[in-house]
């Protein structure tokens, strides 16, 4: 079988092939273009109707038109009442269904059929509202975090009130693991880094100094020595243009010691601060596997998959990928909650190499049969830590049991707690650990300033009165706690004159990436948020993070303040609003500016002393 002419052959590397792809016929590429996006797509998918799920849709049918057809039979009778009526007694009349035992690690639901689940949480969707977001209140400083899991997973929507109401939670429940023992998988080449001589050449002294440069800490067997440019990877002609294009003048200190590692087949743990470049070390290589791999045929694929916690971050690295992807012709696709379900369908049906999706809805299409993972080598979990918080870790078992055990697997976040670091051992394979800078540090590019406050009513003067200079620098993103919060600021802003935006969970994904792509090209110029802006946007034109509310713990902090700053750039500032009320805090925001070498105010660190909050180098 033809392969696409680059891998190997696009290093020039001399080097005898481990694998053998040759067969008698070439196959010709079978390739449908993907049905175009709708960014309105905000609407129930009633038209997955049209979609043949099983071979009990067809008893089903005649069913349906068996009640249908009596039903007619009395003029009297609307159609139509007849036929609920026999649907009604058919209920009535069914026997209550066994409980099914659960299996050790989640449900087996082999049985389900995706259709009849889907109906089912459409009719159910007034079903009590979550009861973490009813002790949450809903209108709290948990709001994202109370109902995230569910929103991002499919299981929580919005009722004309915009009150969340939850949905049958079959929908994103985990799908048993594959017997891999009893699948003959083709085999495939992992490994496709030949070591520069200007880096072979590195002593282990220069290797350690350069690392220590970097800030770089490394762990596991037979560590790569990391590079220095582009080049040292040997991408191909095309992929060093596409990298030129976007800018990229020089990797990053993540991309130094992951590009030769990932292009070596190994397994990784990355752990880097935010807006450090994690994206594109783990999409280059992935189009040098891509690339190395027969071409795939109609029903096939994809080839790599992309795991994020959440839309917005799901659609920041699908736009990424795609930059770079063009340049040979890889199809990427998108699969995220909040967009049509049909569309999503038609396009993974039509063939993809890169699948970004969000663990739901990825169980989602991989039930209605969209996809399937028989060809899937490369694997990445991206922000791990944020998908096992909002409870995916069954997902995430679930996506990883339907990829071949001998898979590349790459897991890349900003923080890494214990729980998350052993369940990653787990589906990891020997992997390298990589950590640049401290484990949830914030990036010391960024410039820090505290600003203690008397009351929560000094807050919005303080923002009306400093705005103005920090939109002459660039673009302003407000954090705040609570979405009446965010409206509240909004409300005022727009007053005052300012081109404001607001985004929170309330709002419709439409909407969400409308206000987004918007602020992205300037028609905005401030952007108020909750958390859920707070993970995976890289808008480089952000050179002011305000958090008008603190975050609830330092790794949202670290995360939010990352939003500026990004890829080294050295002109970002961050500033937070503490009042007398939150001496707790501020002792942590004490010990993080220390860590990240910025200067500690006086007022600051006697607020933290308040509470005889324990802090690091204090007096």
């Amino acid at each position: 079988m033809s392969k696409r002419k680059f891998g190997f052959e696009g290093f020039g590397i001399n080097r005898q092939t481990t694998y053998n792809f040759e067969r008698s016929q070439a196959p010709q590429r079978l390739y449908v273009p993907p049905s175009s996006r709708h960014g309105h797509d905000n609407y129930e998918d009633t038209d997955l109707d049209n979609i043949d799920y099983a071979e009990n849709d067809n008893a089903k049918g005649t069913s349906a038109d068996n009640n249908n057809d009596s039903g007619a039979e009395d003029d009297e009778i609307d159609p139509l009442d007849a036929f609920m009526q026999g649907i009604h007694e058919e209920m009535k009349a069914a026997p209550p269904p066994k409980p099914k035992e659960k299996a050790e690690k989640y449900r087996d639901d082999e049985d389900d059929d995706p259709m009849e689940s889907f109906l089912k949480a459409k009719k159910d969707i007034g079903l009590t509202l979550a009861a973490d977001a009813l002790h949450a209140g809903y209108n709290s400083d948990e709001e994202v975090y109370a109902a995230a899991k569910a929103v991002d997973g499919g299981t929580l929507e919005y009722d004309s009130d915009d009150n969340p109401v939850v949905v049958d939670k079959k929908k994103i429940e985990p799908i048993p693991a594959l017997d891999h023992s009893s699948i003959d998988y083709e085999p495939f080449n992992k490994d496709f880094y030949e070591e520069k001589p200007s880096i072979s050449g590195m002593s282990e002294q220069d290797v350690a100094e350069y690392r220590k440069s970097l800030a770089i800490r490394v762990s596991g067997f037979d560590v790569p020595r990391p590079i220095k440019t582009f080049e040292d990877c040997s991408f191909s002609s095309q992929l060093m243009n596409a990298i030129a294009k976007q800018a990229y003048e020089k990797p990053t200190a993540i991309q130094c010691q992951a590009l030769p590692i990932v292009l070596s087949g190994r397994d990784i743990i990355g752990i880097a601060k935010t807006g450090s470049g994690k994206t594109a070390a783990f999409v280059l290589p992935m189009i040098v596997h891509i690339m190395d791999q027969p071409e795939l045929q109609k029903g096939e694929g994809p080839i790599g998959v992309i795991c994020a916690p959440t839309r917005e971050l799901a659609h920041q690295i699908y736009l990424e990928a795609k930059k770079f992807a063009k340049s040979h012709g890889i199809r990427v696709s998108a699969v995220y909650g909040g967009m049509s379900k049909l569309d999503q369908f038609k396009e993974l049906k039509a063939g993809c190499d890169i699948v970004v999706a969000t663990p739901g809805r990825l169980i989602d299409m991989l039930k209605m049969k969209a996809l399937n993972m028989s060809k899937a080598t490369y694997l990445v979990l991206d922000e791990a830590d944020r998908m096992f918080d909002l409870g995916f870790e069954p997902q995430v078992w679930s996506i990883v049991g339907q990829i071949r055990p001998d898979r590349q697997t790459l897991l890349f976040s900003a923080t890494m707690p214990h729980k998350v670091e052993k369940l990653a051992r787990e589906i990891l394979t020997d992997p390298i650990r990589v950590t640049v800078g401290e484990v949830g540090m914030a990036n010391e590019d960024i410039t820090q300033v505290v600003q203690v406050i008397p009351s929560d009513a000094e807050k919005l003067p303080w923002l009306l009165e400093k705005l103005p200079g920090m939109i002459d620098d660039g673009d302003v993103l407000v954090f705040a706690s609570k979405k009446a919060t965010v409206d509240e600021i909004e409300s005022q802003l727009v007053q005052k004159g300012f081109k404001v935006a607001a985004l929170h969970g309330d709002k419709d994904q439409a909407s969400r990436m409308d206000t987004l792509q918007k602020f992205k090209s300037g028609v905005y110029h401030v952007l108020i948020a909750t958390d859920v802006a707070a993970r995976g946007l890289d808008i480089k034109s952000i050179k002011s993070v305000v958090n008008f509310d603190i975050a609830r713990d330092m790794d949202m902090h670290v995360h939010r303040i990352g939003r500026t700053g990004r890829a080294g750039d050295k002109d970002g500032i961050a500033y937070t609003l503490v009042t007398q009320k939150e001496a707790r805090f501020a002792g942590e925001l004490v010990n993080s500016l220390i860590a990240a070498g910025q200067n500690v105010s006086m007022e600051l660190m006697d607020l933290a002393m308040k509470v005889g909050k324990r802090v690091e180098g204090g007096v």
